[in-house]
């Protein structure tokens, strides 16, 4: 057991801070409009539909697992499929090469499919809204 804290963190003296009587400046203003666009952002991320989020509820907690592995699995296979498609566009296979590559993710699409069933996640549930990024897919 330890006899000192972890982490030994002084409190914080105030800022004294002199109000602001000019214009801002254009990097003020597009400063405080990101933010706003952030803030909005976070805000449609706290409103979006469960159906958008992963689901880590204690209660039922398998599925939301299940939820978080296959959507890092279903990314990975996509940045594959990429990858197999600029290389096959690059010249770079084999034919026999980019008939093993097609049928592996053609495999792989499958048992994601499989699992997302096995855990009663819809496929739709993988595509996460991440925000001002956009869908994960």
């Amino acid at each position: 057991m330890l006899s000192e804290p972890i982490l030994d963190v002084a409190p914080a003296s105030p800022i004294a801070v002199a109000p602001n009587t000019s214009e801002p400046t254009t990097s003020e203003a597009q400063l405080s409009d990101e933010l706003a666009q952030v803030l909005r952002s976070a805000q449609s991320l706290v409103n979006a539909p469960k159906s958008n989020r992963l689901s880590l509820d204690p209660d039922n907690i398998k599925q939301g697992l299940g939820q978080l592995v296959l959507t890092l699995v279903k990314l990975l296979h996509e940045l594959l499929e990429r990858q197999a498609l600029r290389r096959i566009e690059g010249g770079q296979l084999t034919d026999k090469q980019v008939e093993d590559v097609g049928y592996t993710l053609m495999r792989q699409s499958q048992e994601i499919t499989r699992m997302a069933h096995e855990f009663g996640v819809k496929e739709s549930d993988l595509n996460l809204d991440l925000g001002p990024i956009g869908r994960l897919f």
